[in-house]
């Protein structure tokens, strides 16, 4: 199929073999388990996902594409899900869900976020994102990449960085690096927040002007009593609190 990539929907469409060949290795799937496919695109993931799969969900927004996939597999081997990614109910296709995807760059975070609501029912996900983002995500404290982004999903998910990704792999050619990543949510949370609203918040405020001081970006919030009851200095930034700390923060709040 001669596509244009479609720049409002992030459209980069992976095309090398070796890399493609190492992807499906990481991922191993196995014929008895429910995958769904974010962003399939021309099939650079589907079409070896099958090879392995009886079944596989792809969730696609772009029309065009999905009238090709429609003429290209049998509706027995693939679902189709016309709809944005960010509105997919993935409790809908089943428990123990298997999800991966060459994700639109451009709304990576979002989609990440989104997925963590349906996480109870996701087993394991593998995402092709911008090296940047997820060098983010697996960031330890006292690091330049370490923020927002890095505490939520670690307060939820064990991640592995796998392989890095030339932007040759991919057409068109994106103008950065891309990175192969795993996710696993936790069996149960190593450290459970009391109130896991005000654990974004608090999270949120820390990370709102990240050169500041946490008496600063947690005024309102947390006085110096607090501090010293959790023996965190307030002179810290944001970045050199571990998730443990930041749960220890709301839980003290809650």
């Amino acid at each position: 199929m001669k596509h244009i990539a479609k720049k409002r929907f992030g459209q980069n469409f992976l095309t090398d073999q070796s890399v493609i060949s190492n992807l499906i290795y990481a991922i191993t799937p196995q014929p008895s388990q429910t995958f769904v496919e974010i962003g399939p695109g021309l099939g650079a993931l589907t079409k070896p996902l099958l090879a392995h799969l009886p079944h596989l969900h792809v969730v696609e927004i772009d029309r065009d594409i999905v009238a090709w996939m429609q003429q290209h597999y049998a509706a027995e081997k693939l679902t189709i899900h016309n709809v944005d990614a960010l509105k997919f109910d993935f409790t809908h296709v089943g428990a123990q869900l298997r999800v991966v995807g060459n994700l639109p760059y451009n709304i990576s975070t979002p989609i990440l976020f989104h997925l963590l609501e349906n996480v109870s029912h996701i087993t394991d996900m593998h995402f092709m994102l911008q090296k940047e983002v997820v060098e983010r995500m697996v960031a330890a404290p006292s690091t330049p990449a370490y923020g927002r982004l890095s505490v939520m999903l670690q307060y939820r998910l064990a991640m592995e960085y796998l392989l890095t990704v030339p932007p040759e792999a991919f057409e068109p050619a994106p103008k950065v690096e891309s990175a192969f990543v795993r996710a696993i949510p936790h069996a149960s949370l190593p450290y459970p927040a009391k109130d896991e609203a005000l654990f974004a918040k608090v999270v949120l405020s820390a990370f709102g002007q990240r050169r500041k001081t946490l008496r600063n970006t947690l005024k309102g919030l947390l006085d110096d009593d607090g501090f010293a009851a959790l023996n965190i200095s307030p002179q810290l930034r944001a970045e050199n609190l571990s998730v443990a700390q930041f749960v220890a923060i709301a839980n003290h709040l809650a």
